[in-house]
């Protein structure tokens, strides 16, 4: 497959850049996942309204492509153009009470910010290795809290390349879930911050951390947790029942030190971690009668992986 040509023109004619046939594999949690037709790596506000806008008038289909913490790329790869934030879409900024920050902002790099200047009330972005953007549309969160808790606002480019902020309020959020309009892109969120002590703080967010490298297999590609939790339940303990830890398909494996990770032993395939999940949720739903949901997304061009 290749990008439509009239899409790969007109970002020509607006002076952005494309990689053409991109590679992914190295930019995924799992390490794997097949390439994209177009990479565009946009590094300001207008660039990346032209592209969204672009993108819609010419029928192309575009996807954002933040930390991939939280996906699985088909052995195919992405059809379209895939689309990284980076610079003015990165960056953090203090003001009276909050932060503004840019979709493409890691995870690791606001809390070391945090650490560094003091700010608290986001010690729950912890241990979460996605960008801002991933976060707000998945209303991602750890056991010091989740996004809904601090979320102010949002900047959103829409399908047509305007801008729009809606409240936090607005996106509905519940478990995992925002409902954002679709085909939109998260390009910066307001947080609050609070008045916390700032050692106290620390030391929330150093027992987190320290907690989760010793619960979790911090070693191997994975996506984190891939199964949410049912309500009153932990997936990982109905994985563990099911007798699924070190169950393995080719290179992907149920972690044997917990449960609710897939892990890449080396040189597993995007199909080989669908087979993964999909033996998990069979066996979960056989054994216990729990219907497990993915917290990890499919992504790309899944029509010919069976």
């Amino acid at each position: 497959m290749s990008l439509p040509q009239d899409t790969l023109l007109a970002l020509q004619h607006a002076g952005v850049d494309v990689q053409l046939d991109a590679p992914l594999l190295k930019r995924t949690w799992w390490r794997a996942g097949g390439p994209t037709d177009g990479l565009v790596q946009c590094a300001d506000l207008p660039t990346l309204q032209a592209v969204r806008r672009i993108a819609t008038q010419t029928g192309c289909p575009l996807f954002v492509l933040g930390n991939a913490s939280n996906l699985l790329i088909s052995d195919a790869g992405v059809r379209g153009l895939v689309v990284r934030l980076g610079h003015d879409l990165a960056k953090i900024k203090p003001i009276e009470g909050a932060l503004v920050l840019g979709g493409g902002v890691k995870m690791v790099v606001l809390v070391g910010r945090m650490l560094r200047y003091k700010w608290t009330g986001l010690e729950f972005m912890a241990g979460i290795p996605g960008t801002v953007g991933g976060a707000v549309r998945m209303n991602a969160g750890t056991g010091l809290g989740e996004v809904v808790d601090a979320l102010v606002e949002v900047q959103l480019v829409l399908a047509d390349g305007q801008l729009q902020v809606q409240s936090a309020d607005s996106l509905r959020m519940s478990y995992r879930t925002a409902h954002l309009p679709e085909q939109s892109i998260v390009a910066a969120a307001t947080f609050r911050l609070t008045d916390e002590d700032p050692e106290q703080s620390r030391a929330r967010i150093e027992a987190h951390l320290k907690r989760r490298k010793a619960t979790q297999p911090v070693d191997q590609p994975s996506c984190g947790s891939t199964f949410r939790n049912p309500p009153g339940q932990h997936a990982g303990q109905l994985i563990e029942s099911a007798g699924l830890k070190g169950f393995q398909i080719g290179g992907a494996r149920v972690s044997p030190i917990h449960a609710n990770f897939i892990v890449n032993t080396g040189g597993a395939t995007a199909a080989d971690i669908r087979r993964v999940i999909e033996h998990v949720q069979r066996t979960v739903l056989e054994q216990s009668g729990v219907e497990l949901q993915r917290e990890v997304h499919y992504a790309g061009d899944w029509s010919g992986w069976e």
